[in-house]
């Protein structure tokens, strides 16, 4: 009753980054109430060196319904599968991804099972004495933090963002139990067919996957000015990421808000320009790997996060930067 569950996401047979980092969520909690820690597999594919990986970054047991039937992700397929397997063991807790997936997934599975749901919940803990699951989430747009729990119902249900704590480093000396189950044929809802998928590219700008971004703030003073940033991340192989007061100015699009309202990121260089550093744009960069604040205000809070920080006029310092990346890219060649 007590078991932990995450549900790993998986696409043409590979598993996602972020089955892996669900998996450090989980394993906290798993800690918290000395109970085991699932990862469930639903797919096709998936080979066992990336089911024992799973075990390797902290699963203790992997349960894998495999079929070529489940190629293609169908949700009313992938409930009933899932619906039958709560039933039975019983867990104390289910998290996913707050991925497309994810937040199609679980709202349908909680109202199989009869439970709640919080989404997109940035923070999880395991609440002393009840064991309820502590659920925190941005809410009324990002402006407060509210922390949800389901005190009367079994499982515990959240989606977690991508990207808002790193996997566990892998440790092939971990012992764990993969379980191999048959799809039952009554779980296949007919009534989908999966013809194809279509990969969407223009007008897109993954930030979640970067490794490179490069942020814009409020300092920057007009949306024109983003320019200058697209030619200092093209020169970085990077995105151009934004907080949400240049989003409400309308000096960029919503889909690159980065903070509680917007995207989670964790690339390996994140650089904030004109950026003041707000509680919520914080959240939303702290596992950056390494984090450089552009600001001519020494007391802005990104400052006091920042790996490197430079203190200077961002009209200045931003040209100067592409410049040098422009002549060190010319030399190399």
């Amino acid at each position: 009753m007590n078991n932990i569950w995450t549900l790993a996401e998986q696409h043409e047979g590979k598993l996602k980054g972020v089955s892996f980092e669900l998996l450090h969520r989980g394993r906290l909690l798993a800690d918290t109430l000395k109970s085991k820690l699932f990862s469930i597999v639903i797919g096709s594919g998936v080979d066992d060196s990336q089911l024992n990986e799973l075990i390797e970054r902290g699963a203790d047991e992997v349960i894998v319904v495999k079929d070529p039937a489940l190629k293609g992700f169908v949700c009313e397929t992938y409930v009933k599968i899932l619906e039958r397997l709560v039933k039975e063991h019983k867990p104390h807790t289910i998290l996913a991804a707050a991925t497309t997936s994810g937040r199609t997934l679980m709202p349908y599975l909680a109202i199989k099972v009869n439970t709640g749901l919080t989404a997109d919940c940035t923070d999880l803990d395991i609440e002393p004495g009840t064991g309820n699951l502590l659920q925190t989430r941005p809410a009324i747009g990002g402006n407060i933090i509210a922390t949800i729990k389901t005190p009367d119902h079994r499982p515990n249900m959240a989606t977690v963002r991508p990207k808002s704590m790193r996997p566990l480093e892998k440790d092939k000396s971990r012992k764990g139990t993969i379980v191999n189950l048959k799809l039952n044929p009554a779980d296949i809802d007919g009534r989908v067919t999966i013809t194809g998928y279509h990969v969407e590219t223009e007008g897109f700008d993954h930030i979640e996957e970067a490794d490179v971004v490069i942020a814009g703030g409020k300092g920057l003073k007009k949306g024109d000015n983003f320019s200058m940033l697209r030619e200092l991340a093209d020169k970085l192989d990077g995105s151009v990421g934004a907080t949400r007061d240049a989003v409400d100015r309308g000096w960029i699009s919503y889909s690159q808000q980065i903070g509680l309202s917007g995207k989670t990121i964790s690339p390996k260089l994140y650089i904030g320009v004109g950026i003041s550093g707000s509680v919520q744009h914080l959240a939303g960069i702290k596992t950056s790997e390494t984090i450089v604040s552009i600001n001519s205000d020494p007391n802005a809070q990104l400052h006091q996060l920042a790996d490197f920080s430079i203190v200077g006029d961002l009209f200045e310092v931003v040209p100067v930067l592409t410049k040098r990346l422009k002549s060190m890219n010319t030399e190399s060649k």
